[in-house]
């Protein structure tokens, strides 16, 4: 797989195809049996999360998986943590809170508090806190209502715009083809179908499967 600078890229399967232990093999939480993750030039396969982040990749994960008895606040700069940069780590803040106000108003609620749409918009501004140029997405979907599911890609499409790379691993695959420059398909762990996300949607076995047609 290859993911280019400046794309949305969508990895789709059903469950159990592969999809979430890709995710976990590029931010370094799944060591691969074989084969090797490059980043911006680089042979990564060896480095820990910790250095993944530290070189610009961030992740929003699977169920979001925020600090439940942490405020907004303290989630949020959880994501800066391993910054030192005191004066940008507030300028990021405060861009984040602009872009999520419901988070600026509760920033001192516990995020175990919040609703599934508003935890998902702390992960989402958790991850841009370590200013990523490498934004992973898994599930983003997952669980919200439908305006809500909208909502969500609308601002991956948004922080796309800003200059991130973003790849989304997503079970919605009409949605994630909406916005993804390019995607892949997953059955068994094996890409059976890749190509760009105009060129997926007109597939046969792409719409027998996952589009309902």
């Amino acid at each position: 797989m290859e993911i280019r600078r400046g794309e949305i890229v969508c990895l789709l399967g059903g469950n159990a195809s592969g999809k979430s232990t890709t995710m976990k093999t590029v931010i370094g939480s799944v060591r691969p049996a074989k084969g090797a993750v490059w980043y911006e030039g680089q042979e990564i396969t060896n480095w820990n999360t910790s250095r993944r982040v530290a070189a610009g990749i961030a992740i929003v994960p699977e169920a979001r998986r925020i600090f439940p008895r942490l405020t907004v606040l303290e989630n949020l700069m959880m994501g800066a943590f391993i910054r030192n940069d005191k004066a940008e780590i507030d300028d990021d803040l405060a861009r984040v809170m602009d872009m999520f106000p419901r988070l600026k108003e509760r920033r001192a609620q516990k995020g175990g508090t919040m609703s599934g749409g508003e935890q998902q918009m702390l992960a989402m501004a958790r991850a841009l806190m370590s200013r990523p140029r490498f934004l992973c997405m898994d599930e983003p979907s997952m669980g919200l209502a439908p305006v809500l599911v909208e909502q969500q890609f609308e601002t991956i499409e948004q922080l796309n715009e800003t200059g991130i790379t973003i790849f989304v691993v997503e079970q919605n695959a009409r949605m994630a083809l909406a916005i993804a420059n390019r995607g892949y398909v997953l059955q068994s762990g094996r890409v059976v179908l890749a190509g760009t996300a105009g060129s997926l949607l007109e597939k046969p076995q792409m719409q027998r499967a996952y589009l309902g047609i």
